[in-house]
């Protein structure tokens, strides 16, 4: 099964466009980032939680981590990507789609830090960050973050980000994201929280959350592996690398 055959992407050729991704940067600088000019955000989502204590095997932080690990949390109706599995989580590149409606946007990120570790509080976080590259309609970058609290067995979800509008979107662009952009953010955060509690909670009961065959084109995935095509795909507007 391929992409090109179910037309997830529509009529992009996502090899091709995942493919130059590899000459592309990051597309801002972090010494630009402050307040009021960017976006600032923290979204926190509750999990099922654990004994305190470390990590639980195959419990909720273990079953989180691997979903957002593939990137199988993110909502389908508002972003979906492709990416190659084989190579490692640091420095992997993604193609984003963004949808908003009829206008779908095709823009790249770079996974540029993997965190693993344990913290001082006793909180044991694991989780990755990617940031924009050329092209893309935003600046900035996005960390997902799995957290459990040891002394209290609190388990979360935590995407915390600092973003803006890149200021090089064509006119047909800038409509779309002045219309849509911020609201379907904020919809997208709250979305990516109450899917990755959806599914450690069904996974904890032993259901299986992705029954179907993941999407493939080549050697790239499609995540998050419950995207379908939608029979308007093909006749939605098309933007690659808009900024």
């Amino acid at each position: 099964m391929t992409l090109a055959q179910n037309r997830v992407f529509g009529r992009l050729d996502v090899v091709r466009a995942w493919a130059d991704l590899a000459d592309a940067g990051v597309n801002y600088s972090q010494a630009e980032v402050r307040r009021p000019g960017w976006n600032i955000d923290t979204h926190r989502s509750g999990l099922p939680a654990e004994r305190p204590g470390g990590p639980e095997p195959g419990g909720p932080w273990e079953l989180a981590c691997a979903l957002v690990r593939d990137y199988d949390f993110t909502p389908p109706e508002i972003v979906r990507a492709v990416y190659d599995p084989q190579g490692p989580l640091l420095g992997r590149n993604l193609l984003l789609q963004a949808r908003f409606h009829l206008m779908h946007f095709f823009c790249g990120v770079r996974v540029t830090e993997v965190l693993d570790e344990s913290r001082d509080n006793g909180d044991r976080v694991w989780g990755w960050a990617y940031e924009t590259l050329d092209g893309h309609l935003e600046r900035g970058k996005v960390t997902y973050e799995v957290i459990k609290h040891q002394r209290s067995g609190e388990v979360e979800f935590v995407a915390s980000s600092y973003s803006q509008g890149a200021p090089t979107l064509d006119r047909v662009t800038l409509l779309g994201w002045r219309l849509f952009g911020r609201r379907t953010q904020l919809r997208f955060y709250r979305r990516c929280g109450e899917r990755l509690r959806e599914f450690v909670r069904a996974q904890s009961r032993g259901e299986e959350v992705f029954p179907g065959p993941r999407l493939r084109a080549g050697h790239l995935v499609c995540a998050p592996k419950d995207a379908t095509p939608h029979r308007w795909d093909a006749l939605a507007l098309h933007r690659v690398a808009p900024g």
